[in-house]
This record gives structure tokens, sequence and C-alpha cells, in this order.
């Protein structure tokens, strides 16, 4: 852990490190605390409550999450919308099942209506999906969708969906597929699903 790091980034940095090699249970205060090489004490100076920096880790994994966006939105320049908007697809669900204590985290109600977050901070943790969410309503408005809000949002639920189901193991069993195939085939299912016959 770099030390000269600010604390507050530290404690951050610590965090996503755990969550994402341990999951959510190993985020204490004090275990974040212990390998920041701080007192158990010292995040509350940065963070008032166990929420607030909770809320500031799961922002850290919506800010990875959309820099793989913009990776898959520049590496597709090329690519039609709806191509585009599948490789996004793809990328969302891959991100759930690589991350899993993070997409968690970044998914917590407890966390998501930001009860417990500062008021000081921005943005509050569900504004932190609205970026990606209007990536996606453009995208799917190129497509040609009649309402592009309400389309993004449906295919959003789905592949959020597709997400959960395949981590809990329900998707697989049933599929008997291998993770590759089988999420590309969904995801390719849900786009299909919600674009219709818009063409490819």
């Amino acid at each position: 852990m770099d030390q000269e790091r600010p604390l507050r980034e530290r404690l951050i940095d610590v965090g996503a490190e755990l969550v994402m090699s341990e999951g959510t249970g190993a985020l204490g205060l004090r275990e974040i605390a212990r390998r920041a090489g701080v007192s158990h004490g010292a995040p509350r100076r940065y963070f008032p409550t166990h929420h607030s920096l909770l809320s500031a880790i799961a922002r850290r994994g919506f800010a990875d999450l959309g820099e793989r966006f913009a990776e898959v939105a520049a590496g597709a320049r090329e690519s039609t919308p709806r191509e585009r908007v599948r490789a996004i697809g793809c990328a969302y669900v891959g991100y759930a099942l690589e991350h899993p204590g993070m997409f968690e985290l970044m998914f917590r109600h407890d966390l998501l209506d930001s009860a417990g977050q500062d008021p000081s901070e921005e943005p509050r943790l569900r504004e932190s999906t609205l970026p990606l969410f209007a990536l996606l309503v453009a995208l799917v408005g190129r497509c040609g969708a009649a309402e592009p809000s309400v389309t993004a949002a449906a295919l959003w639920a789905n592949l959020h969906g597709v997400a959960q189901l395949w981590r809990w193991g329900s998707l697989p069993l049933v599929l008997g597929e291998d993770r590759a195939a089988g999420v590309e085939r969904l995801v390719e299912a849900a786009v299909g699903a919600h674009l219709g016959g818009v063409p490819a």
C-alpha cells in the first residue's frame, strides 16, 4: 500500500482490494484500518459511518465499471449501435462475474438509498449509476427505440438478472454451457428481446 497516498484514498484502496479478494464480509472498519496501517479510529476522520466508507468503496466499483464501458465503447467505434450495446452488455455481466464482491456492494440497497452517507459526499452512490445508464440510453436511442430510457432500463434489468442468476449457478445449470459461450448467448438474446428487429 502506498503510504504517500492520502489516507482517505488509501482506506478506499484497501477496502476495494478486500472486497475484490475476500467479499463484502471482510469489510469491517477495524480490518480496513489495520491493513491501511492506521489506528482503528482513523477512518472516522474521513468517514463518519461505516456506511459512508462502504459507499465510497462502491463508488470506486462504479468508476471501474465506467472505465470498462468506455474501453468497450472506444474499441467498438466502427461497430453499429446495436453491436456496441451488446459489447457493453457483455462487459456488464463480465464485471459482475469477475468481481462478485464489488458488484454485490455496488447494488446493496442500504447503500444505494444513501441514508448513511455523509451529506457532504458527492455524488450520492445511487447517482453513480447515472453516467453508465446515460451511455446505454444514448446507444439504445441510436438503435431506433421509441422510448430509449424505458428500453434501456428494461435491458439493464435483464442484464442484471443474467449476472445474478449466473453467479448463483442457476443459469449454468439450466443451459449446461460454459461461462463464455453462455453469457454471450444470453446477452445477445437480451439485446434481441429489447431491441427487436433493429439490424445488427
